[in-house]
């Protein structure tokens, strides 16, 4: 398959090839006939990619903020090598799509192989989305006019958050795209409507619509206009559609309302707001949210969890029906709107002709490949591929932030040889594993699974997924290496230790490896040599200043993530049984109390580990720090001596003879270490961490989650 993307760091607009992507629970795979670019959002993303970095910086002045806390707490370096990083990955473009669905995944009962449907899918000739994301097409509307389905519900949100009545008077300001259909969406509704833009053209059409016009650019005053529009009492109610810079639409749309008027906001503008404009007159000021409710919920777009209607009329999947609706009745018509058609393959030429021609609305892409094209679920990414057999041959599973920023990078600094990447879009695994090396992309494990040339295989997925494709990865009779943590509750783990025991059972078998880099930072290292040197038992303080994040973010919720305890805390546990060279014997966890609006007490908590040595320590996990803190740090109080490591990259000891620091310029957590150390202990025949640590690091990180759940 093909999909548009977006270069960030350099401007350039493309078509990639990747594999197809597979219906996963409470999706649906769609074939794509055609798709609509949203003139406005799409050339404010392609603009944004072409400017400068300081022209970025410019225009995100919190990012920049976000920026300047990262190099306080981690260093300049390694925060230049995180933004670049962002930088370097592409934007897959595109949100208005048609087509006819080719799979559905468990969950789905709505729809049939065959429905011709409307989605909020990227351009692309195979797309996956959610089940409450996409609404079946009536026979009364076509593919060109259903394009417009999902840009439409922008306008109806907005609409449906100024509440208007029969009769009322609206302001349209910012008669693009979505504003004209917000026209048509408001004189169905039985308003009279004033249209205000630079664009005669625009307004021409608006008109054609039913709308009374305001040319600002020919000196007409929209206040004025507005006033008399009225009858002398102020508007009803004002949509802000524009995209500018400027604060004058809020503004305007203050000074033309009646009083206790209604403004929402459905563009970008600026708020630089007067508070005299809206004390006065008692106004509403709200920003509307996309499609509607059910936008950016998980549970409703991911998991597929739909809102009842008689507690939520409207969500994302009611508004795009009653927009087809309409369009079936003939109410809203889009036919004016399309102002070109492009096939699919000539997408870069169309986005070209966007930034180029800015009186552009309704650009439309055509689909015509082959079914067998979108189907391919492989897609080679170098011709010249061979392998040194005498050396580890990777796969890779998975390819969010962590692993294509740190894990692949380091991967490849050690050495290791790239087969194929493996991810459910199949578009990440082309973006990421060109860049790095590997032979293949693919959406298909089992396929990965058989290649007899992969004799290892690193995962790096959510954390639910790690225990099956671990199990699953020992049984084909592959070395792994995954990332953090083994298995996220006590049927995963006792799943993975029977299929590693029997890959056992005659000798030799695949190596198992966790993520735990931590214990091979070289600060780390240092101060495990100076330990060594004290033969009685240690104490450990280690704290992770870990942020805040919601209870809705998936690493959050138990069933997906596991929690964080489980999810993260995990490191310092592996890194305290490191340090303390003895085995774990007890573990008592204690949470902070429930609180009235806490999201999640989980993440407030301490843990701790008593050794068989006679050693114990804390570990305090904590997301209500401050981010200008140090977000971890490991103290170890032993034989009247002191170590304390700061983020990694400050390390001070107190009272040991001939050591007092080991300073770094550059963070440095061991993740390069800790590749170079698997792969070197796959080619030495010795895991480069035993094995019995890891299930042990394991059980007790459960345990402890269980304690805290218990309270």
């Amino acid at each position: 398959m093909k999909q548009v993307l977006q270069d960030m760091a350099r401007g350039g607009t493309y078509l990639a090839e990747a594999p197809a992507p597979i219906a996963g629970p409470n999706t649906v795979l769609i074939h794509s006939t055609l798709s609509l670019i949203s003139a406005g959002t799409e050339r404010m993303l392609v603009d944004f990619g072409r400017a400068s970095y300081f022209e970025k910086a410019r225009q995100q002045p919190e990012k920049v903020r976000i920026v300047l806390d990262k190099i306080r707490a981690d260093g300049l370096m390694t925060t230049l090598e995180a933004v670049q990083s962002k930088l370097a990955q592409p934007l897959p473009l595109g949100y208005c799509n048609v087509g006819v669905v080719a799979q559905v995944g468990s969950g789905v009962c709505d729809f049939k192989v065959g429905d011709r449907v409307v989605s909020n899918g990227p351009h692309a000739d195979v797309v996956r989305v959610g089940k409450n994301l996409c609404a079946r097409i009536p026979e009364g509307v076509d593919d060109e006019s259903a394009a417009f389905v999902v840009v439409a519900s922008i306008g109806l949100q907005g609409m449906r958050l100024a509440q208007p009545t029969l009769g009322e008077a609206f302001v349209v300001t910012g008669v693009g795209l979505i504003g004209l259909l917000t026209v048509q969406l408001l004189r169905a509704q039985g308003c009279r409507v004033l249209a205000v833009d630079f664009d005669e053209r625009k307004l021409e059409l608006a008109r054609q619509f039913g709308a009374e016009t305001c040319n600002p650019g020919q000196g007409e005053d929209p206040i004025a206009v507005a006033t008399a529009f009225s009858r002398g009492q102020g508007v009803d109610g004002v949509i802000i559609t524009a995209s500018t810079k400027s604060s004058d639409p809020v503004t305007q749309a203050a000074r033309m309302s009646r009083k206790r008027g209604r403004i929402v906001l459905v563009g970008v503008t600026g708020l630089e707001l007067n508070r005299a404009d809206f004390y006065a007159k008692e106004l509403s000021f709200q920003v509307s949210c996309s499609y509607g409710p059910g936008r950016y919920d998980p549970s409703y777009e991911e998991l597929g969890q739909d809102y009842p209607l008689g507690f939520v009329r409207w969500t994302e999947q009611r508004n795009f029906e009653a927009i087809l609706d309409m369009l079936e009745r003939g109410v809203v018509n889009v036919k004016p709107l399309i102002t070109q058609r492009f096939p699919f393959e000539e997408a870069p030429a169309a986005y070209q002709r966007l930034t180029e021609d800015k009186s552009g609305l309704g650009i439309l892409l055509e689909y015509s490949s082959v079914t067998p094209d979108r189907q391919v679920r492989s897609v080679p990414l170098r011709a010249d591929a061979h392998y040194d057999t005498s050396r580890a041959v990777l796969g890779f599973i998975g390819a969010g932030n962590y692993a294509s920023r740190v894990l692949m990078p380091a991967f490849k600094a050690a050495g290791a040889q790239f087969h194929t990447i493996v991810t459910s879009s199949g578009i990440s695994g082309v973006i990421h594993g060109g860049k790095i090396g590997f032979s293949e992309a693919s959406t298909d494990i089992d396929y990965m699974l058989a290649e007899k040339s992969i004799d290892t295989v690193v995962i790096v997925t959510r954390h639910d997924s790690h225990a099956q494709l671990v199990a699953r990865a020992l049984r084909a009779g592959k070395h792994v290496f995954v990332e953090k943590p083994l298995a996220i509750e006590a049927g995963g783990l006792a799943e993975v230790r029977s299929a590693f025991d029997r890959a056992h059972a005659e000798g030799c078998g695949p190596q198992l490896m966790v993520g735990f880099n931590r214990r091979f930072a070289p600060q780390v290292q240092k101060m495990k040599k100076l330990l060594e040197t004290v033969k009685e038992p240690k104490s450990f303080l280690m704290t992770m200043n870990a942020g805040a994040i919601p209870g809705s973010h998936w690493t959050q919720d138990g069933a997906v993530g596991g929690g964080r305890i489980i999810g993260e805390a995990c490191h310092l546990v592996d890194l305290m049984r490191f340090l303390a060279g003895s085995p774990i014997v007890s573990i008592q966890a204690r949470r902070m109390g429930d609180t009235p609006g806490m999201d999640v007490a989980e993440d407030k908590a301490s843990l701790t580990l008593g050794f068989e040595d006679g050693s114990f320590g804390t570990i305090m996990y904590l997301a209500n720090g401050a981010a200008s803190f140090p977000k971890e740090r490991i103290e170890v109080f032993a034989a009247g001596r002191v170590l304390q490591l700061d983020n990694f990259r400050s390390l001070r000891g107190y009272g040991w003879s001939g050591f007092s620091k080991f300073n770094l310029w550059k963070q440095d957590k061991g993740q390069g270490a800790c590749a170079a150390a698997f792969l070197q202990g796959l080619q030495q025949g010795v895991p480069a961490i035993p094995v019995e640590e890891l299930f042990e690091v394991a059980q007790i990180t459960l345990e402890a989650a269980q304690q805290l759940r218990e309270q």
